[in-house]
């Protein structure tokens, strides 16, 4: 099974702009991330994926694999699958190119639910976190997952979901984390099919799959890290990279 990551790197995110070439303890961001992915030795081949040639050059001028995007992509998954879709390979763990603290344990879990499938009953693989902070459950920047009884996704959601109408029933409270694991079929799919309402209107990609029938395993971790999506965070990192 030939297993690759991409990083998706837009230079200008809507509430950081130029985030990922921000300093992080030395390095832009982006390549702290780069070279988190690469020291995980986790990967056939790591790539960053960006409509940047500044973000390009970051990279390759140190050393580092990247593409250049041929068309504009409205998300990381449309990014991702035009890069792969030639590719001979079986599955793409796409990581966010604003986490540089990913981590080797969490990616290894997602990896190793289509190691165990081998009937392919898997599209896609993801992460969430058990959430109890009621602030953060109502926070509509804070993506819930709702599952089956076999940790599928039935459904994400900016809302608090499920809705708590009846207390104290032990409902759990899941944060969905941006990153995924594809097979390569699923992103494909996924970049020639037309956006979806659901997608539309919550403004989150993975709905699309759920919507035309792709099946996505969530895999628990408590491991949170750190988003950097505005000044704040990037200050907090740097924070902990001291």
């Amino acid at each position: 099974m030939k297993i690759i990551s991409m990083i998706p790197a837009r230079y200008s995110a809507s509430r950081f702009p130029g985030k990922l070439m921000q300093d992080l303890g030395g390095k832009p961001v982006i390549r702290r991330t780069y070279e988190a992915t690469i020291a995980t030795n986790l990967f056939d081949d790591v790539f960053v994926v960006t409509d940047s040639e500044v973000i390009y050059n970051e990279i390759v001028n140190h050393g580092g694999k990247a593409i250049m995007s041929k068309k504009e992509h409205e998300c990381g998954s449309d990014r991702i699958a035009e890069a792969v879709e030639f590719m001979d390979i079986d599955v793409v763990i796409n990581v966010q190119g604003d986490e540089p603290f990913t981590d080797k344990e969490s990616l290894s879990k997602l990896i190793e639910v289509f190691k165990n499938d081998p009937k392919k009953e898997v599209d896609l693989a993801s992460l969430m976190v058990h959430i109890t902070d009621e602030e953060e459950i109502n926070n509509p920047n804070t993506v819930k997952v709702v599952l089956d009884q076999s940790n599928f996704a039935l459904y994400f959601s900016r809302s608090p979901i499920p809705y708590a109408r009846a207390k104290n029933v032990g409902a759990k409270y899941y944060k969905h984390k941006g990153v995924y694991a594809f097979r390569k079929q699923a992103i494909v799919d996924f970049y020639n099919l037309p956006m979806t309402p659901l997608e539309s209107s919550e403004k989150l990609e993975q709905l699309r799959y759920l919507e035309y029938g792709k099946r996505i395993k969530m895999v628990e971790t408590d491991i949170e890290g750190v988003e950097i999506d505005t000044p704040e965070d990037l200050e907090r990192a740097n924070k902990i990279w001291k």
